[in-house]
Formats: structure tokens, sequence, C-alpha cells
């Protein structure tokens, strides 16, 4: 489905975007109009001209520039500067995980701390773009499937940009996701399902002009948001890429993003051919990118009752499955699943090492501890993974104990 965009829109600043192009059969489609799954049924993705916008960007150009999300504007999608709908993308930071990687003999250890960015994930990196493209190109009702954090982000940014936002999830989707969704102006419903069930339901709607598809993929501009963690981490490691990414994969707009911005950034002259070992990390009780990888197919069947702690990678089915499994191949990486107890066992070695993670973060270390013991990435590796939304979010342990003060109170026991 294309709509025409307003023709009375006049851009205010440059842009390099030239068209859109199926990921699947590389077929053209035209920029400036709305646009959701190619005529394959399968994700756009944006294209610009590179060589043009190497003659503006530059190495020293961007260092002059805030260090937020939009400082990569010449490689971002938005016309008008009047339609960017922000709620301040900072930069976030890369922290060492000092200790583990000793204990895992591995060169450097490095979380991107994805959680403080706003509304406490790196939804938010996708959804400012999608919500701004969705401003842009006149949509005033928005629907969508998440386990949380999406729907959360999609809450927040629609709400500013004042766009109706209706959010389906899981019926077991986290309570504070939930709630935050609903407290930031979407309409909430709880459905008895997984999400790929929400998403049905999203889609048929859509089919019906209710409202317009956000969902993971779906449309062209989420993927530009997320490759800004290409970016970033790529200028935070003076341009020279980790040796493996261990990223959470559910939908996998991310990895796909970060694939697509190292290339991006090859075309512009700031890096060279090298690349990341990408690492496709999914919970063992819902892993179908996993056995796909495994079985050396190019598109993943759905997983049946896909059941983890971490909700976020929890996506049964993922529309853009073949971009994963492409990038992970091409990469020299791979794609491993971790149980459980595994993903809980990282998350509280990772706070005692003083770094709050969320489950997929900690999946991703689990991942990691598990990929070294079978040899999968060697001493001399620099190793980046990503903690994709704040621990804060979830529920922990009550390990607290009670003291009475009106007793006598021996400080030394304590």
């Amino acid at each position: 489905m294309t709509t025409s965009w307003n023709a009375n829109l006049v851009a205010e600043r440059a842009t390099f975007v030239t068209h859109l192009e199926c990921g699947l059969t590389g077929r053209r489609y035209e920029a400036d109009r709305l646009h959701g799954l190619s005529e394959a049924g399968r994700p756009l993705l944006v294209r610009y001209d590179l060589a043009a916008a190497s003659r503006e960007l530059t190495r020293e150009t961007l260092a002059q520039r805030p260090r937020d999300l939009w400082r990569w504007r010449e490689l971002l999608p938005v016309r008008r500067t009047a339609n960017i709908v922000s709620l301040g993308e900072a930069e976030t930071p890369l922290v060492a995980l000092d200790a583990m990687a000793r204990r895992l003999d591995v060169a450097d250890l490095l979380v991107k701390d994805e959680g403080r960015l706003p509304t406490g994930s790196f939804k938010a990196r996708g959804l400012a773009l999608a919500v701004s493209m969705a401003k842009e190109l006149g949509v005033r009702k928005i629907a969508m499937p998440t386990n949380g954090n999406a729907g959360a982000a999609l809450a927040a940014y629609g709400s500013r940009a004042g766009i109706e936002t209706i959010v389906l999830c899981p019926e077991d989707t986290p309570e504070v996701n939930v709630r935050e969704i609903a407290f930031q102006g979407a309409r909430v419903y709880r459905v008895n399902g997984l999400i790929d069930e929400c998403g049905a339901i999203v889609a048929d709607g859509a089919a019906k002009g209710t409202w317009f598809d956000l969902s993971t993929l779906k449309e062209p501009y989420r993927i530009e948001g997320k490759k800004t963690m290409g970016l970033e981490l790529a200028e935070q490691l003076g341009w020279q890429l980790p040796d493996v990414i261990f990223y959470p994969t559910g939908g996998g707009t991310g990895l796909i993003g970060m694939w697509k911005a190292f290339d991006e950034l090859e075309a512009l002259g700031f890096i060279g051919p090298e690349r990341p070992r990408m690492v496709a990390v999914q919970a063992a009780g819902c892993a179908p990118i996993v056995k796909a990888f495994e079985d050396g197919v190019e598109h993943a069947a759905r997983w049946e009752n896909a059941r983890t702690v971490a909700a976020g990678i929890r996506v049964p089915k993922a529309v853009g499955d073949f971009l994963i499994l492409r990038a992970v191949r091409e990469s020299g990486g791979f794609a491993i699943a971790v149980p459980d107890e595994e993903i809980v066992a990282a998350t509280e070695a990772a706070a005692r090492d003083g770094v709050l993670l969320c489950p997929e973060g900690g999946a991703t270390l689990a991942a990691c501890m598990r990929a070294r013991s079978q040899g999968l990435i060697a001493p001399t590796d620099r190793v980046v993974l990503f903690n994709c939304a704040t621990g804060l979010k979830y529920p922990m342990p009550d390990e607290s104990r009670r003291l009475d003060r009106h007793a006598a109170i021996d400080p030394f026991a304590l």
C-alpha cells in the first residue's frame, strides 16, 4: 500500500535519500511516499547517495556536533527538521566489564548500554525515526504489537507528535511496560496470544484502513534509527570495529541496521572493509533464527510454544529473518541460544560488576560465556554486548534483611 506524500512540504535541509529497495528482490520503490512491506511481502531498506553525502559529512564535521542520534542527519531520512520528533536521544556509553573479561579470558568485554535512552530502551532509536517519518508523511493513527519496550517508545513519541497510537501486547507482558504504555498516552490491549498473533490483528486493521502498521520491519524507518547503534559504536572505538558483536535477536532490526550502517560508513570512507562477527542471541525457549542458521536455510519456521524470561526476544517469527541470517553468515558470525537459567545467572553476575542488565542484555552475556567455553571466540577478541534496556524495568529478587533499631546492634555483625 502506498499513499501520496504531501507535496506542499518543503525540504529545510539537504537529504541524500534516493529511493527504497526491497531487501529480498532489490526492486526499487519511490522515496517520499508511505510504504509498508514491498510487493514481495519483505522489508524495504532506505538507500542514500553516499558519494554526495561523503562530501558533506566528514569525521571532522561530525566531531563538532552534539553527541546525539541526530548528528548523523546525512544518513537519516527525515527531510524537514520541523518533523523531527525527539525526546533527547543521547549517545549511549560503552561500559567495560573488566572482571568478567578476565574471567572469560578475552581482550575486552564492553556493554553498549542502551538503557540510557528515552523510555529506557533502544526502541527509542527506531521509534524516533519511524514516528518522525510518519509525521512527515501525514500519518494520523498508528498501531503496533509489542512485548513491552517498543510499545512504550511508540506511546511516548506518538503522543509527542500528536499521533493516535494503539498498542497490542501479549497478556504476560511485564506489568511496568503495560502501565508505561498507557500512562504515556496510547490505548493498550492485552491479548491472549504471542507477539506475532498480536501482529496479525494489527495487520488486519491496517488492511482495512483503520491505522498504519508500525510493526517491526513492516515499515522502512525503524531500521534507520536502529542503525545509529552501529554508527555510534564505530566512532566510539576510533573507527575500528570490534571483533565480535553479541546482539539480542527477536525481530532483529538492530542487527540488520548495524550491518547496513557498516556498509554506509565504508562507502563514506570512515572505515575499511573489516567487519565484526555478528552473533544473533536468542533464548532456548524461542530460537527460530538459531535453528534456521544451524539448518543452513534462509528463512526461519515459526517457533511454537515460545517461552522465555527475556520477553523482548520472544518473537516466534521474524519478517526480516533472511536479512538477519544474511548478516550473520556474511560476517562469519553465528547464532546461539541460551537457557533461561543462564540468562538469569549472567544478569546477576553483571550486577555484581556494577552493570544492571535487562534479561535480553543478560542473554548476550550468557551467550558470550557459552561461546567462549565452546571456543567460538578467542582470547584476543574485543567483544561488544548490547544491553537493550535498563534493568530497572524488571523485577529483582528481594535480598534485603530486617534490622530492629530498638535492639542491641553489633555493627561488626552487619
